[in-house]
């Protein structure tokens, strides 16, 4: 049997996206930002933007330009992505009509904006499955939707349990926005955002849904886009005390810090490596490596070590990418 189906015998496998997620809102920044993942390969995700950056009047415009891109040969890898206007927008179901309908089969998935709770992003849902069914799409579209209301993230939990959402963001700056000055504006950026207890309560409670039902938490963005330093530390907190397992860029000097706070050191590789190969070697019973117990739900957590960092283009040892690389069970 293969690893994946015995460690994970009745449990769902978490989803697992690249640890970036590159926001671009202009043509100028879009083919920039193209280019870069052509040159890099799927490493980060871009979301091509019409929320922000349609200029009002342009929006049908800005839109047959997202297809185009989509469309095109340098969308090499079909991990762009759109973020289309809110729900009730009236520019919502024409961003539909245009790039779910124009670009079914080349789009990654389709970012939810503003939406105030569970039912909001099943009309929407609906909404996006007709356009895609009519853009011949065959598989389900993938869904994220940002958690920046009250009612969002009141129903995170309900939101991530729907099966066509694969990850929650979280949108700082309208979530700070919405408290009217209770919480103040130093809270959208470092240290502020990581302990104010608002804030901090979002997070974890955005974060914890996505765990329970295997999706993906996808931290703010950093402002700061002149100093580097000021992003990796913003990921690697994130990360380390917040369990989200990707980001927003904003800025092409984000994207590689983001991607290095979030990929598996080498010597976590290595140890989930040797505690892996021992464990098949037990037909998966439980170890003892350096006097320290090991069973599946260990396991488990080191198969995910294993695969975040073939994910994000790790060369990984021999032993361990045999073990990643053997075939998928059917299903």
């Amino acid at each position: 049997m293969h690893p994946s189906e015995v460690l994970f015998q009745g449990k769902r496998q978490p989803l697992l996206l690249p640890a970036c997620d590159h926001y671009a809102g202009s043509e100028k920044l879009m083919l920039k930002s193209m280019a870069l993942q052509q040159e890099l390969g799927p490493l980060f995700d871009i979301t091509f933007d019409c929320e922000d950056g349609a200029t009002a009047g342009s929006e049908p415009e800005h839109a047959q330009m997202i297809v185009r891109l989509l469309n095109d040969d340098g969308n090499r890898h079909n991990r762009i992505g759109v973020r289309v206007h809110d729900v009730d927008s009236p520019f919502f179901e024409g961003d539909l009509a245009v790039i779910v309908g124009g670009a079914a089969q080349r789009l990654a998935y389709v970012v939810l904006p503003k939406a105030n709770g569970a039912a909001d992003v099943a009309r929407a849902i609906e909404a996006i499955n007709v356009h895609a069914a009519k853009g011949g799409r065959l598989t389900p579209m993938p869904v994220h939707v940002l958690v920046e209301t009250h009612g969002a993230l009141r129903e995170a939990d309900a939101i991530a349990a729907q099966p066509q959402v694969e990850c929650l963001s979280f949108g700082i700056m309208d979530f700070v926005s919405s408290h009217y000055g209770a919480i103040p504006g130093a809270a959208m950026r470092t240290p502020g955002q990581f302990t104010h207890p608002l804030v901090v309560r979002a997070k974890l409670e955005m974060a914890a849904a996505c765990h329970a039902h295997g999706k993906v938490p996808s931290h703010n963005v950093t402002t700061d886009i002149k100093d580097s330093a000021v992003v990796a530390n913003d990921a690697q907190r994130a990360a380390a005390e917040f369990g989200f397992t990707r980001m927003w860029s904003i800025h092409p000097d984000q994207i590689k810090p983001i991607l290095k706070a979030f990929t598996p050191r080498l010597s976590e590789v290595n140890e989930a490596t040797n505690i892996l190969t021992e464990g098949k070697n037990a037909s998966w019973g439980p170890i003892s490596q350096n006097g320290r117990l090991h069973d599946r739900a260990s396991y488990r957590y080191y198969w995910t070590v294993l695969q975040r960092a073939k994910l994000a283009g790790l060369a990984l040892p021999d032993a361990a990418a045999a073990l990643v690389n053997e075939p998928q069970p059917a299903t």
